[in-house]
Protein backbone atom coordinates (compact mmCIF):
# COMPACT_ATOMS: atom_id res chain seq x y z
CA UNK A 1 0.00 0.00 0.00
CA UNK A 2 1.16 3.39 -0.88
CA UNK A 3 0.39 4.71 2.92
CA UNK A 4 2.45 3.99 5.37
CA UNK A 5 1.17 2.75 9.05
CA UNK A 6 2.19 3.53 12.29
CA UNK A 7 3.66 -0.05 14.11
CA UNK A 8 2.60 -0.96 17.05
CA UNK A 9 5.32 -0.10 19.41
CA UNK A 10 6.06 -3.88 21.02
CA UNK A 11 9.06 -2.83 22.67
CA UNK A 12 8.03 -0.72 24.83
CA UNK A 13 8.37 -1.75 28.41
CA UNK A 14 5.69 -3.15 30.44
CA UNK A 15 4.32 -0.85 33.01
CA UNK A 16 3.14 -1.59 36.70
CA UNK A 17 -0.61 -1.02 36.81
CA UNK A 18 -1.42 2.13 37.79
CA UNK A 19 -2.19 2.55 41.14
CA UNK A 20 -5.59 4.03 40.67
CA UNK A 21 -6.31 1.48 38.37
CA UNK A 22 -5.52 -1.83 40.66
CA UNK A 23 -8.33 -1.32 43.03
CA UNK A 24 -10.78 -1.14 39.73
CA UNK A 25 -9.40 -4.59 38.28
CA UNK A 26 -11.20 -6.79 41.15
CA UNK A 27 -13.94 -4.21 41.21
CA UNK A 28 -14.18 -5.16 37.49
CA UNK A 29 -13.94 -8.82 38.41
CA UNK A 30 -15.68 -9.55 41.18
CA UNK A 31 -19.35 -9.41 39.98
CA UNK A 32 -19.07 -12.51 37.44
CA UNK A 33 -16.85 -14.22 40.04
CA UNK A 34 -19.64 -13.95 42.46
CA UNK A 35 -22.63 -14.60 39.54
CA UNK A 36 -20.79 -17.81 39.04
CA UNK A 37 -19.96 -18.88 42.55
CA UNK A 38 -16.77 -19.47 41.71
CA UNK A 39 -14.99 -22.12 43.63
CA UNK A 40 -11.08 -21.20 43.97
CA UNK A 41 -8.96 -24.54 45.23
CA UNK A 42 -5.04 -23.61 45.98
CA UNK A 43 -2.27 -26.11 46.15
CA UNK A 44 0.97 -25.67 47.54
CA UNK A 45 0.64 -21.28 47.29
CA UNK A 46 0.95 -20.84 50.86
CA UNK A 47 2.85 -17.99 51.60
CA UNK A 48 4.05 -17.64 47.92
CA UNK A 49 4.22 -14.37 46.54
CA UNK A 50 5.54 -12.92 43.42
CA UNK A 51 7.83 -12.56 41.35
CA UNK A 52 6.33 -15.48 39.68
CA UNK A 53 4.98 -16.83 36.47
CA UNK A 54 0.97 -17.54 36.06
CA UNK A 55 0.00 -20.37 33.38
CA UNK A 56 -3.66 -20.40 33.04
CA UNK A 57 -5.75 -22.55 30.31
CA UNK A 58 -8.08 -20.40 28.16
CA UNK A 59 -11.94 -20.78 26.99
CA UNK A 60 -13.57 -17.27 27.74
CA UNK A 61 -13.13 -13.50 28.60
CA UNK A 62 -13.72 -14.86 32.03
CA UNK A 63 -10.57 -16.20 32.20
CA UNK A 64 -8.65 -13.41 32.98
CA UNK A 65 -11.49 -12.20 35.81
CA UNK A 66 -10.85 -15.70 37.46
CA UNK A 67 -7.10 -15.15 37.55
CA UNK A 68 -7.52 -11.50 39.06
CA UNK A 69 -9.53 -12.90 41.64
CA UNK A 70 -7.12 -15.87 42.29
CA UNK A 71 -4.13 -13.74 42.73
CA UNK A 72 -5.27 -10.42 44.75
CA UNK A 73 -3.99 -8.02 45.95
CA UNK A 74 -1.07 -9.06 43.23
CA UNK A 75 -0.14 -6.92 40.67
CA UNK A 76 0.13 -8.33 37.43
CA UNK A 77 1.24 -7.86 33.84
CA UNK A 78 -1.07 -10.03 31.40
CA UNK A 79 -0.03 -11.43 27.86
CA UNK A 80 -2.96 -10.23 25.63
CA UNK A 81 -2.95 -10.19 21.80
CA UNK A 82 -3.04 -7.48 19.48
CA UNK A 83 -6.21 -7.80 18.75
CA UNK A 84 -7.36 -6.94 22.72
CA UNK A 85 -5.57 -3.64 22.07
CA UNK A 86 -7.92 -2.39 19.05
CA UNK A 87 -9.18 1.53 20.10
CA UNK A 88 -8.29 0.79 23.84
CA UNK A 89 -3.68 0.70 24.18
CA UNK A 90 -3.89 3.60 26.59
CA UNK A 91 -6.08 1.74 29.19
CA UNK A 92 -4.80 -1.68 28.63
CA UNK A 93 -1.18 -0.77 28.74
CA UNK A 94 -2.09 1.33 32.14
CA UNK A 95 -3.17 -1.79 33.49
CA UNK A 96 -0.59 -3.68 32.81
CA UNK A 97 -1.02 -5.64 29.67
CA UNK A 98 1.64 -6.99 27.16
CA UNK A 99 1.19 -7.07 23.57
CA UNK A 100 1.56 -10.28 21.73
CA UNK A 101 1.05 -10.94 17.82
CA UNK A 102 -0.21 -14.81 18.08
CA UNK A 103 2.16 -18.16 16.89
CA UNK A 104 5.11 -15.69 16.20
CA UNK A 105 8.59 -16.03 17.90
CA UNK A 106 9.17 -12.92 19.87
CA UNK A 107 11.85 -12.22 21.64
CA UNK A 108 10.95 -8.67 23.61
CA UNK A 109 8.17 -10.62 24.87
CA UNK A 110 10.76 -12.43 26.87
CA UNK A 111 12.54 -9.52 27.86
CA UNK A 112 9.02 -7.70 28.93
CA UNK A 113 8.02 -10.88 31.09
CA UNK A 114 11.54 -10.47 32.69
CA UNK A 115 10.59 -6.97 33.31
CA UNK A 116 7.32 -8.08 35.42
CA UNK A 117 8.91 -10.46 37.33
CA UNK A 118 12.02 -7.69 37.80
CA UNK A 119 9.53 -5.36 39.26
CA UNK A 120 8.21 -8.17 41.76
CA UNK A 121 5.07 -8.57 39.97
CA UNK A 122 2.84 -11.73 38.38
CA UNK A 123 3.42 -12.64 34.90
CA UNK A 124 -0.26 -13.96 33.63
CA UNK A 125 0.36 -15.93 30.54
CA UNK A 126 -2.06 -18.14 28.22
CA UNK A 127 -0.41 -20.38 26.76
CA UNK A 128 -2.16 -21.94 24.30
CA UNK A 129 -2.67 -18.60 22.90
CA UNK A 130 -5.97 -18.76 21.96
CA UNK A 131 -9.60 -19.79 23.41
CA UNK A 132 -10.32 -23.60 23.56
CA UNK A 133 -12.42 -24.52 20.28
CA UNK A 134 -14.66 -27.57 22.00
CA UNK A 135 -13.09 -27.21 25.70
CA UNK A 136 -10.21 -29.17 25.74
CA UNK A 137 -6.46 -28.55 26.33
CA UNK A 138 -4.59 -27.16 22.76
CA UNK A 139 -1.61 -27.08 22.18
CA UNK A 140 1.21 -26.14 24.07
CA UNK A 141 4.20 -24.54 22.80
CA UNK A 142 8.19 -26.45 23.39
CA UNK A 143 9.25 -23.37 24.61
CA UNK A 144 7.22 -23.14 27.77
CA UNK A 145 9.57 -25.27 29.40
CA UNK A 146 12.83 -23.60 28.40
CA UNK A 147 11.15 -20.43 29.43
CA UNK A 148 10.29 -21.16 33.27
CA UNK A 149 13.63 -22.65 33.69
CA UNK A 150 15.41 -18.97 32.29
CA UNK A 151 13.25 -17.53 34.41
CA UNK A 152 13.87 -19.21 37.64
CA UNK A 153 11.13 -17.79 39.59
CA UNK A 154 7.87 -20.40 40.92
CA UNK A 155 5.89 -21.39 37.98
CA UNK A 156 2.15 -21.59 38.92
CA UNK A 157 -0.89 -22.73 36.64
CA UNK A 158 -4.51 -21.97 37.02
CA UNK A 159 -7.10 -24.53 35.69
CA UNK A 160 -10.85 -23.26 35.39
CA UNK A 161 -13.53 -25.15 34.55
CA UNK A 162 -17.01 -24.71 33.18
CA UNK A 163 -16.08 -21.23 31.38
CA UNK A 164 -16.27 -23.17 28.06
CA UNK A 165 -19.80 -24.49 28.70
CA UNK A 166 -20.83 -21.51 29.98
CA UNK A 167 -19.66 -19.37 27.14
CA UNK A 168 -18.03 -21.29 24.01
CA UNK A 169 -15.92 -20.27 21.30
CA UNK A 170 -18.69 -21.05 18.52
CA UNK A 171 -21.53 -19.61 20.60
CA UNK A 172 -20.68 -16.80 23.15
CA UNK A 173 -23.92 -16.48 24.35
CA UNK A 174 -23.65 -16.94 28.76
CA UNK A 175 -25.40 -20.32 29.69
CA UNK A 176 -25.52 -18.86 33.46
CA UNK A 177 -23.03 -21.71 34.56
CA UNK A 178 -22.76 -22.13 38.56
CA UNK A 179 -20.50 -22.88 40.12
CA UNK A 180 -17.48 -22.74 38.29
CA UNK A 181 -14.27 -23.61 39.31
CA UNK A 182 -10.62 -23.19 39.25
CA UNK A 183 -7.46 -24.91 40.77
CA UNK A 184 -4.03 -22.78 41.24
CA UNK A 185 -1.32 -25.51 41.94
CA UNK A 186 2.12 -23.88 42.75
CA UNK A 187 3.66 -26.74 39.96
CA UNK A 188 7.72 -25.48 40.54
CA UNK A 189 10.09 -23.81 42.77
CA UNK A 190 13.12 -22.34 41.76
CA UNK A 191 15.10 -24.91 42.94
CA UNK A 192 12.92 -27.93 41.44
CA UNK A 193 13.65 -25.45 37.98
CA UNK A 194 17.15 -25.89 38.25
CA UNK A 195 17.27 -29.59 38.74
CA UNK A 196 14.84 -30.58 36.07
CA UNK A 197 15.38 -30.62 32.25
CA UNK A 198 13.35 -28.22 29.47
CA UNK A 199 11.40 -31.32 28.07
CA UNK A 200 11.16 -32.96 31.93
CA UNK A 201 9.23 -29.55 32.98
CA UNK A 202 7.41 -29.48 29.52
CA UNK A 203 5.57 -33.08 30.53
CA UNK A 204 4.47 -32.26 33.49
CA UNK A 205 3.04 -29.03 32.34
CA UNK A 206 1.11 -30.61 29.59
CA UNK A 207 0.30 -33.30 32.41
CA UNK A 208 -1.31 -29.95 34.39
CA UNK A 209 -3.27 -28.28 31.52
CA UNK A 210 -5.19 -31.67 30.78
CA UNK A 211 -8.77 -30.77 30.94
CA UNK A 212 -12.42 -31.11 29.13
CA UNK A 213 -15.06 -28.91 30.02
CA UNK A 214 -18.08 -31.01 29.12
CA UNK A 215 -16.63 -33.88 31.02
CA UNK A 216 -16.79 -31.74 33.80
CA UNK A 217 -20.01 -30.59 33.03
CA UNK A 218 -21.41 -34.12 32.89
CA UNK A 219 -19.59 -35.46 36.54
CA UNK A 220 -21.19 -32.23 38.28
CA UNK A 221 -24.57 -32.24 36.51
CA UNK A 222 -24.99 -28.82 35.35
CA UNK A 223 -27.75 -28.35 33.04
CA UNK A 224 -27.41 -25.42 30.26
CA UNK A 225 -31.11 -25.20 29.64
CA UNK A 226 -30.06 -21.98 26.97
CA UNK A 227 -32.85 -23.15 24.40
CA UNK A 228 -30.28 -21.97 21.26
CA UNK A 229 -27.74 -24.39 22.93
CA UNK A 230 -26.48 -26.21 19.69
CA UNK A 231 -26.09 -22.89 17.38
CA UNK A 232 -22.50 -22.51 16.16
CA UNK A 233 -21.38 -26.25 16.86
CA UNK A 234 -21.42 -27.39 13.40
CA UNK A 235 -18.18 -24.65 12.75
CA UNK A 236 -16.29 -26.97 15.23
CA UNK A 237 -17.64 -30.05 13.93
CA UNK A 238 -17.95 -29.42 10.24
CA UNK A 239 -17.47 -32.72 9.00
CA UNK A 240 -20.71 -35.49 9.50
CA UNK A 241 -19.62 -38.50 10.96
CA UNK A 242 -22.75 -40.25 9.02
CA UNK A 243 -21.93 -39.96 5.79
CA UNK A 244 -18.45 -38.03 5.69
CA UNK A 245 -19.38 -35.06 4.32
CA UNK A 246 -16.99 -31.59 4.91
CA UNK A 247 -18.62 -28.40 5.22
CA UNK A 248 -22.09 -29.05 5.43
CA UNK A 249 -23.30 -29.42 8.99
CA UNK A 250 -25.19 -26.64 10.19
CA UNK A 251 -27.11 -25.85 13.15
CA UNK A 252 -30.34 -24.52 14.72
CA UNK A 253 -32.17 -24.40 18.22
CA UNK A 254 -30.79 -27.21 20.54
CA UNK A 255 -29.56 -29.38 16.82
CA UNK A 256 -26.79 -29.82 14.47
CA UNK A 257 -27.33 -31.75 11.42
CA UNK A 258 -25.55 -32.67 8.01
CA UNK A 259 -28.00 -31.11 4.68
CA UNK A 260 -25.79 -33.74 2.91
CA UNK A 261 -27.21 -36.85 4.09
CA UNK A 262 -30.35 -35.31 6.50
CA UNK A 263 -29.31 -36.77 9.74
CA UNK A 264 -29.64 -34.73 13.14
CA UNK A 265 -28.36 -34.95 16.72
CA UNK A 266 -29.67 -32.98 19.59
CA UNK A 267 -27.38 -31.23 22.24
CA UNK A 268 -29.16 -31.93 25.81
CA UNK A 269 -28.88 -29.54 28.73
CA UNK A 270 -26.29 -31.84 30.08
CA UNK A 271 -23.79 -31.00 26.92
CA UNK A 272 -24.01 -34.68 25.44
CA UNK A 273 -25.29 -35.57 21.68
CA UNK A 274 -27.73 -37.70 20.56
CA UNK A 275 -28.81 -38.65 17.92
CA UNK A 276 -32.36 -38.05 16.77
CA UNK A 277 -33.04 -41.09 14.76
CA UNK A 278 -30.22 -43.89 14.44
CA UNK A 279 -26.71 -44.33 15.89
CA UNK A 280 -25.28 -41.59 17.90
CA UNK A 281 -22.03 -41.86 16.62
CA UNK A 282 -20.41 -39.19 19.30
CA UNK A 283 -22.03 -38.36 22.45
CA UNK A 284 -19.00 -36.76 23.84
CA UNK A 285 -18.75 -33.26 21.69
CA UNK A 286 -14.63 -33.99 22.06
CA UNK A 287 -14.74 -37.17 20.76
CA UNK A 288 -16.08 -35.79 17.66
CA UNK A 289 -12.94 -33.21 17.27
CA UNK A 290 -10.81 -35.67 17.51
CA UNK A 291 -12.33 -37.89 15.07
CA UNK A 292 -12.17 -34.74 12.63
CA UNK A 293 -8.69 -34.12 13.75
CA UNK A 294 -7.87 -38.11 13.00
CA UNK A 295 -9.59 -38.08 9.22
CA UNK A 296 -7.26 -34.52 8.57
CA UNK A 297 -4.01 -36.33 10.14
CA UNK A 298 -4.31 -39.16 7.70
CA UNK A 299 -4.59 -36.71 4.91
CA UNK A 300 -1.06 -34.90 5.73
CA UNK A 301 0.30 -38.35 6.15
CA UNK A 302 -0.84 -39.26 2.52
CA UNK A 303 0.37 -35.96 1.15
CA UNK A 304 -3.21 -35.24 -0.28
CA UNK A 305 -4.44 -32.35 2.38
CA UNK A 306 -4.80 -28.77 0.68
CA UNK A 307 -7.68 -26.23 0.94
CA UNK A 308 -8.02 -25.56 -2.37
CA UNK A 309 -7.60 -22.57 -3.84
CA UNK A 310 -9.82 -19.80 -1.85
CA UNK A 311 -10.65 -16.30 -3.11
CA UNK A 312 -10.41 -14.17 0.57
CA UNK A 313 -10.83 -10.98 2.06
CA UNK A 314 -7.96 -9.18 4.08
CA UNK A 315 -8.07 -6.93 6.77
CA UNK A 316 -4.44 -5.86 8.19
CA UNK A 317 -4.29 -4.79 11.92
CA UNK A 318 -0.27 -2.62 11.73
CA UNK A 319 -1.44 -0.94 15.15
CA UNK A 320 -4.02 -0.70 17.61
CA UNK A 321 -5.92 1.79 16.13
CA UNK A 322 -8.09 -0.24 13.77
CA UNK A 323 -8.31 -2.85 11.11
CA UNK A 324 -7.29 -1.45 7.60
CA UNK A 325 -8.43 -3.10 4.52
CA UNK A 326 -5.62 -4.49 2.72
CA UNK A 327 -7.24 -6.01 -0.54
CA UNK A 328 -8.19 -9.09 -2.14
CA UNK A 329 -6.59 -12.30 -3.24
CA UNK A 330 -6.01 -15.93 -2.62
CA UNK A 331 -5.02 -18.15 -0.09
CA UNK A 332 -4.28 -21.89 -0.25
CA UNK A 333 -3.27 -23.87 2.42
CA UNK A 334 -1.51 -26.83 2.19
CA UNK A 335 1.37 -29.18 2.23
CA UNK A 336 3.55 -26.47 1.74
CA UNK A 337 1.95 -24.14 4.55
CA UNK A 338 -0.35 -21.11 4.48
CA UNK A 339 0.46 -18.79 1.03
CA UNK A 340 -1.73 -15.74 0.72
CA UNK A 341 -1.46 -13.43 -1.99
CA UNK A 342 -3.56 -10.62 -4.05
CA UNK A 343 -3.70 -7.54 -4.63
CA UNK A 344 -4.35 -4.33 -2.35
CA UNK A 345 -6.47 -0.92 -2.75
CA UNK A 346 -3.77 0.57 -4.54
CA UNK A 347 -3.44 -2.25 -7.31
CA UNK A 348 0.24 -3.29 -5.75
CA UNK A 349 0.57 -6.67 -5.02
CA UNK A 350 0.65 -8.19 -1.13
CA UNK A 351 2.26 -11.62 -0.29
CA UNK A 352 2.13 -13.99 3.15
CA UNK A 353 4.00 -17.27 3.60
CA UNK A 354 3.83 -19.45 6.45
CA UNK A 355 5.74 -22.32 5.70
CA UNK A 356 5.38 -25.89 7.75
CA UNK A 357 7.63 -25.77 10.26
CA UNK A 358 6.98 -21.84 11.09
CA UNK A 359 3.37 -22.50 12.45
CA UNK A 360 2.67 -24.75 15.04
CA UNK A 361 -1.09 -23.84 15.37
CA UNK A 362 -2.92 -20.83 14.09
CA UNK A 363 -6.10 -18.34 15.32
CA UNK A 364 -9.24 -18.77 13.91
CA UNK A 365 -12.39 -16.44 14.26
CA UNK A 366 -15.88 -18.00 14.03
CA UNK A 367 -18.18 -15.06 12.49
CA UNK A 368 -16.09 -12.07 13.22
CA UNK A 369 -17.58 -9.49 15.91
CA UNK A 370 -21.11 -11.41 14.34
CA UNK A 371 -20.40 -9.68 11.11
CA UNK A 372 -17.26 -10.21 9.66
CA UNK A 373 -17.25 -13.67 9.13
CA UNK A 374 -15.01 -16.62 9.97
CA UNK A 375 -11.28 -16.11 9.42
CA UNK A 376 -7.53 -17.14 9.68
CA UNK A 377 -5.27 -15.45 11.61
CA UNK A 378 -2.05 -15.14 10.39
CA UNK A 379 1.03 -12.86 12.00
CA UNK A 380 4.49 -11.30 11.68
CA UNK A 381 6.32 -9.82 13.94
CA UNK A 382 5.20 -6.23 12.49
CA UNK A 383 1.53 -7.21 11.43
CA UNK A 384 -1.68 -9.30 11.54
CA UNK A 385 -3.60 -10.20 8.45
CA UNK A 386 -7.59 -11.35 9.46
CA UNK A 387 -8.15 -13.29 6.09
CA UNK A 388 -12.06 -14.36 5.23
CA UNK A 389 -12.29 -16.89 2.71
CA UNK A 390 -15.82 -16.55 0.36
CA UNK A 391 -17.67 -19.28 0.06
CA UNK A 392 -18.85 -22.25 1.91
CA UNK A 393 -16.77 -24.88 0.92
CA UNK A 394 -13.99 -24.42 4.22
CA UNK A 395 -13.56 -24.64 7.30
CA UNK A 396 -11.41 -22.65 9.07
CA UNK A 397 -11.45 -25.09 12.38
CA UNK A 398 -9.83 -27.95 9.27
CA UNK A 399 -7.24 -25.08 8.69
CA UNK A 400 -6.53 -25.15 12.33
CA UNK A 401 -6.41 -28.84 12.92
CA UNK A 402 -3.94 -28.99 9.56
CA UNK A 403 -1.89 -26.41 10.66
CA UNK A 404 -1.09 -28.65 13.83
CA UNK A 405 -1.23 -31.85 12.29
CA UNK A 406 1.24 -30.96 9.33
CA UNK A 407 3.67 -29.38 12.08
CA UNK A 408 3.49 -33.06 14.00
CA UNK A 409 4.22 -35.02 10.58
CA UNK A 410 7.07 -32.29 9.51
CA UNK A 411 9.27 -32.88 13.35
CA UNK A 412 8.15 -36.52 12.77
CA UNK A 413 9.88 -36.62 9.56
CA UNK A 414 12.71 -34.54 10.77
CA UNK A 415 13.20 -37.19 13.76
CA UNK A 416 11.88 -34.94 16.62
CA UNK A 417 8.83 -36.28 18.51
CA UNK A 418 6.37 -34.24 19.59
CA UNK A 419 4.85 -35.63 23.14
CA UNK A 420 0.98 -35.26 22.90
CA UNK A 421 0.19 -31.71 23.92
CA UNK A 422 3.21 -30.10 22.96
CA UNK A 423 4.68 -28.69 19.61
Amino acid sequence: MKESFERFDMTKPPSRTKWYLHPVTILISLPEVIAHRMKLTKKGTDGLKPPYILLCNHNAFFDFKAATKAIWPSRANYVVAIDGFIGREKLLRDVGCICKRKFTNDMTLVRNLKKTLDHGDVAVIYPEARYSLCGTTAVLPRSLGKMCKLFGVPVVTLICHGHHVNSPFWNLHPRKVKPTEAEMTLLFTPEELKKLSADEINEKLVEAFKYDDFAWQKERGILTPYPKRAEGLHKVLYQCPACGAEFKMGSEGSEIFCSACGKRWEMTELGELRAKEGETEFSHIPDWYEWERANVKREVENGTYSSGRLKVTVDSLPNAKKFIRLGEGVMVHDMNGFRVEGTDVDGDPFLMEKSVPSLYSCHIEYDYLGKHGDCVDLNTLEDTWYIYPEGRDFSVTKMALATEELYFDHMRREGKPCPDGLA
